[in-house]
């Protein structure tokens, strides 16, 4: 009976103990190494593919911010967000991959934003993660290996383009401090509409921003 009760005790520990490392205060955050990150399926060829740190005009051209909005603004929005936009490689190797493999290989490219609590852990972080890393390395490097930190993660498939945005807070934290940002930026993206060959497009070097419209051809 004892060593019954003993087990039933043990069991209890571990569930504490399994309990604590997720965060209390708000279900959505889990700890960094919990959280679930990008996906690549079966398309193993991708994870060398690479994503660059973007500029925030990037970010505005992709969330489709309209210049009113931005006119109303005292400085740049979301100054606590950093984003990993793909390389021009990136564009072409899907390219490349999907018409080698005939049509089997995806031709998504995947984005991700990560929204800080503040701009001074974003700044910190931005020191230690790199320009540009292949999107194999995201999960292990960007996410995983943020430690102290808790995430709440979100993803929208917008056709040829897979958005994955994530919340970034300390660990216990109460809240989010940047949730006016956070909100901005998710109804940014719902909104948008699919990507349907952005893929083509980025590749122009003298195309700069990928919400650009092919414009129709007069019909003789």
């Amino acid at each position: 009976m004892s060593e019954q009760s003993s087990k039933n005790q043990n069991k209890i520990q571990k569930q504490k103990s399994k309990s604590k490392s997720k965060s209390s205060s708000d279900p959505q955050f889990k700890p960094s190494k919990e959280v679930k990150g990008i996906r690549f399926g079966g398309q193993f060829i991708v994870k060398s593919f690479t994503v660059r740190r973007a500029n925030p005009l990037e970010l505005f051209r992709l969330l489709d911010i309209q210049p009113s909005y931005l006119s109303q603004c005292s400085s740049l929005p979301f100054p606590s967000t950093t984003t990993y936009l793909p390389t021009n490689f990136t564009i072409l190797a899907h390219n490349a991959w999907h018409t080698m493999t005939l049509g089997l290989g995806t031709k998504k490219s995947k984005v991700v934003l990560f929204v800080f609590e503040s701009e001074s852990m974003k700044s910190a972080v931005d020191q230690l993660w790199p320009s540009m890393i292949p999107l194999g390395d995201v999960n292990k490097k960007l996410i995983r290996g943020l430690t102290g930190s808790e995430m709440a993660r979100f993803k929208f498939r917008k056709g040829c383009l897979t958005i994955y945005v994530y919340a970034v807070r300390r660990v216990g934290a109460a809240g989010f401090l940047c949730a006016d940002d956070l909100r901005r930026i998710l109804e940014a993206v719902v909104e948008l509409k699919d990507f349907l060959d952005h893929t083509a497009m980025l590749a122009l070097p003298s195309q700069k921003s990928i919400s650009f419209q092919q414009p129709l051809r007069a019909v003789a």
